[in-house]
């Protein structure tokens, strides 16, 4: 008779990644014991002044810690894919990776693969999870541990952490925050999973919504829209792409914003209310609090205005023509 592990028993992982969002989960695998036996994320890329090919966060740090980094383009194709296999894990974990895993990958590991989603599932399925919580005012958001199977984050989920989402949360806030919850619950689901005792329980039919990735477009401010939705877009375009609005042909993106009334119900959208940059918008006014003008560092608002006054009854376009 094969005795059952027991948790905390040392697994063969496989970890696939990307982005910053996933090296603290890689991190706490290591440090629970476990042996990532490979890593799997996207291709390098050109960054930076000189465009040179740098390696994806989750490559650098599995590199650092010596683990073999593998970055396919693709796993459909079957050489891929007996690669894959023969690595023989015990389990995978993903977390923003980026491709797609076919069936033979998701059959491979004894234990499954498991996904660190940064949403409450089913809400906000999909790749840009933490900005769209923002951008439609949620009150909260969290991490769900998934099984994957092959629909797009439709799996059934084994652990669910909620976190509020504050009136002065950006993305870049909550995204450190949900990495590091993320990271503790994959080692707490691997532990179950080794014990065999880690219920899953398959996602609702209501309630799904899916987040699209952010389109450059998205990051322009329209005046039409209301105050409030337009300070969510600041907080949720922060710190990339940013949000911005352009003024004698230059652009500044909006670091940080606060609401405000209107003076006046007249007020056309975009008009800019006074010498402060209270701008009306289709609903209250947006006062800019910390910018950054195209070219320059990000300051307070008060100091990039007295070098590029934009003053009272300046109407800001509204549309981009």
């Amino acid at each position: 008779m094969t005795e059952t592990p027991k948790a905390g028993s040392r697994l063969r992982v496989v970890f696939m990644g990307t982005p910053e969002f996933a090296v603290p989960a890689l991190q706490a695998l290591l440090a629970a014991g476990h042996a990532v036996v490979a890593a799997y994320s996207q291709p390098p890329r050109p960054a930076g002044r000189g465009m040179a090919e740098r390696p994806s966060p989750v490559h650098a740090a599995a590199a650092a810690a010596g683990i073999p980094v593998l970055t396919p383009r693709s796993l459909r194709d079957p050489t891929a894919q007996a690669a894959f296999a023969a690595h023989a894990a015990d389990a995978a974990v993903v977390a923003a990776y980026g491709l797609i895993l076919p069936e033979p990958v998701l059959a491979a590991p004894r234990l499954g693969c498991w996904n660190i989603h940064a949403s409450l599932l089913p809400r906000w399925r999909g790749a840009a999870p933490i900005h769209r919580a923002i951008l439609a005012g949620d009150a909260e958001t969290g991490v769900a541990i998934m099984r994957m199977e092959r629909g797009l984050d439709t799996g059934p989920v084994a652990i669910v952490e909620r976190t509020p989402i504050g009136p002065g949360d950006t993305t870049g806030s909550l995204h450190d925050r949900l990495a590091a919850i993320g990271a503790r619950l994959i080692v707490a689901a691997l532990d179950g999973a080794t014990r065999g005792d880690l219920a899953v329980v398959p996602q609702p039919a209501d309630g799904v919504t899916y987040a699209a990735k952010i389109d450059k477009a998205e990051a322009r401010l329209d005046w039409r829209k209301p105050a409030a939705a337009l300070e969510r877009k600041v907080r949720a375009l922060q710190p990339v792409p940013g949000a911005w609005f352009a003024h004698g042909g230059t652009r500044f993106k909006v670091i940080a914003a606060v609401c405000e009334p209107t003076r006046s119900r007249a007020a056309s959208p975009g008009l800019v209310l006074d010498d402060h940059l209270a701008i009306a918008c289709g609903e209250g006014a947006l006062r800019p609090t910390r910018l950054q003008r195209e070219g320059r560092g990000a300051l307070a608002a008060s100091e990039v205005l007295r070098g590029a006054p934009i003053p009272a009854g300046t109407q800001l376009d509204v549309d981009g023509q």
